[in-house]
Order: C-alpha cells, then sequence, then structure tokens
C-alpha cells in the first residue's frame, strides 16, 4: 500500500518522539556493544543481521508495506544498489562493533560527528553542489581535527575515517534507493542473511560459536537484531514526520551520549590531541548547523 499524501514540512510530536527515542537508543548502543565485546566483531554483525530479519519483516507486514519490497527484489538495478548499501552498511556495523569492544568509542563518536561534515564535502565533489563559506571553515576545522590526531598517534584515525566514509556513503547511496527507508532496510538485511547464516554455520562447524552457548550469549545476540532495528526504523518514520533543520540539530542527541559513555562509564582517556581535536569538531558542528538554519529561514 502506497501513501500518496505529501507530508507536510513541519515538526510533529509524533515525529519528535519518534526520532529522539531512534537518538536516544544509538546513544546508548555502546552499551549493549560493550556486553558483547567478548565474541568476535563479526559474528556479532552477522547475528545483527539475522535477528533483524524478523523483527524488520514484522513491522513491515503490519503496516501493509511488502509491495514495494517484493518489486525491488525483482528488479536487478534496485537489487545491485542494495547490494551496495548492505555492503557498506555491514562495514559500518563491523568497524563499531570492534571500536566498543576495543576501547574506541571515542573515536567513534568523533566518526559521526564528522559525518554530517563528509556529506557536505560528497555533496560537492559527487554531485556538483557549491559549499557556502561557513560549510567551507567547518570542513577544514574537521579536516585539521584529523590531522592533529593523525600527527599525535602517528596514525590515521581509523576508526573515526572508517565510521565516517562507510556512514557517508551509505547515506548518499540510500537517497537513490528507490523504495522507502524500512523496505530499504528489510532489503539490505535480506541481501546480508544468506552470507550471515552461513558465516554462524561455520562457526558452529569450527566450535568457536557463542550462539546456544551460554544463557547470556544467546539471549544478548538475539538482541541483536531489537536493537538494530527498532532504532533504524523509529528514525526512518520520525524523519518524515520533523523539518530538516530539526533533524539536523537531533543527529548530534547520539554521538554526545556515545562521547559521554566513552568518558565516564568506559573510562577512556580524553587528554592530550583529543583535547584539542574535539573542541574543533564542535566549533565547526556549531559553525555548520548555524550557517544552515540561516539559509532554511532566508528560503
Amino acid at each position: 500500500m502506497t501513501d500518496m499524501s505529501k507530508p507536510k514540512n513541519e515538526d510533529t510530536p509524533q515525529g519528535l518522539a519518534l526520532a529522539i527515542s531512534a537518538y536516544f537508543l544509538w546513544g546508548f548502543l555502546p552499551l549493549y556493544m560493550k556486553a558483547v565485546a567478548h565474541m568476535p566483531a563479526a559474528e556479532v554483525v552477522a547475528h545483527r543481521v539475522i535477528w533483524s530479519v524478523p523483527v524488520a519483516g514484522v513491522i513491515l507486514i503490519a503496516s501493509g508495506r511488502t509491495g514495494a519490497l517484493r518489486e525491488a527484489l525483482a528488479n536487478p538495478r534496485t537489487l545491485l544498489l542494495g547490494v551496495l548499501t548492505a555492503a557498506l552498511i555491514s562495514v559500518n556495523w563491523g568497524i563499531y562493533v570492534w571500536a566498543i569492544a576495543h576501547e574506541q568509542a571515542l573515536e567513534a563518536a568523533l566518526g559521526y560527528y564528522i559525518n554530517p561534515l563528509f556529506s557536505i564535502f560528497l555533496g560537492t565533489i559527487l554531485l556538483g553542489e557549491r559549499m557556502t563559506r561557513a560549510q567551507m571553515v567547518a570542513v577544514a576545522l574537521a579536516f585539521a581535527a584529523v590531522v592533529i590526531l593523525t600527527v599525535d598517534a602517528g596514525r590515521l584515525p581509523v576508526v573515526a575515517v572508517g565510521l565516517t566514509l562507510t556512514w557517508g556513503l551509505y547515506a548518499l547511496c540510500k537517497k537513490s534507493l528507490p523504495i522507502g527507508p524500512n523496505q530499504g532496510f528489510m532489503l539490505e538485511v535480506l541481501i546480508l542473511l544468506l552470507p550471515a547464516l552461513g558465516f554462524a554455520a561455520w562457526l558452529t562447524a569450527q566450535g568457536q560459536s557463542h550462539f546456544l552457548l551460554t544463557g547470556m550469549d544467546t539471549a544478548l545476540l538475539l538482541g541483536c537484531g531489537v536493537v538494530t532495528a527498532v532504532p533504524l526504523m523509529l528514525y526512518a518514520n520520525g524523519a518524515k514526520l520533523l523539518r530538516l533543520s530539526t533533524i539536523a540539530i537531533l543527529q548530534y542527541i547520539a554521538p554526545t551520549m556515545i562521547f559521554l559513555v566513552a568518558v565516564f562509564v568506559f573510562d577512556e582517556p580524553f587528554e592530550g590531541a583529543k583535547l584539542i581535536a574535539f573542541p574543533l569538531i564542535w566549533l565547526a558542528l556549531v559553525i555548520y548547523t548555524t550557517s544552515m538554519l540561516r539559509g532554511m529561514r532566508r528560503r
């Protein structure tokens, strides 16, 4: 069933509730990922895929929106684009799970802070969009922050850069996927389901699987479907009921919560180059958001 009505460009209480819920769930996700940190990241990602399928399937069936999914599965171009977005999101999940397990949550927060600025850069390079002066300053500050961290550590902040690249490219490709976000997510996890099941079966055959090993490990792996699918679908539906400017501000909730969890719960050191890099990123985001809101107000 296709909804032909165009959503109004205004904030609604329902939209706010859905989007804020999604961002808060993403903000607390490091706590869940820390609970599965004793398992290999690839195994966790496989179970995120496997158990997302029934969660997303129930939601799609309940909302009566399975028609577009069937059409997408029969369309080679849509299917190929779905393979690309599925590959990008699975790599993104893998980096994130690994980062939390290896005390790199601060770098993960940095990656998601940088992402809006990377999206501007992608728009300029790939779509021929023009950056405003304020956006140029914001992107330059973000680049400077990455350079400072690279010089200090003697290496690229791989987690931050990896999360930024995979999520930014995922969002870019996702825009071209000609189906709704809920159906798109279901398409992605269906594409990933066979490899995920194959990997889980291989781990079992090797005696390395944590699934069914203990009651706690089994429950945690089963829960991966809920913590993966629910926030994504809450966000997808909430975004339709909010103005773009509201989403632009709300998007900083998750990385800010990840940052706070990393520093105050995981006790990751916030010192040295990070004391310079993070304020640079925050300043860049203030400049970017202020410029965007002013532009919207003028239009």
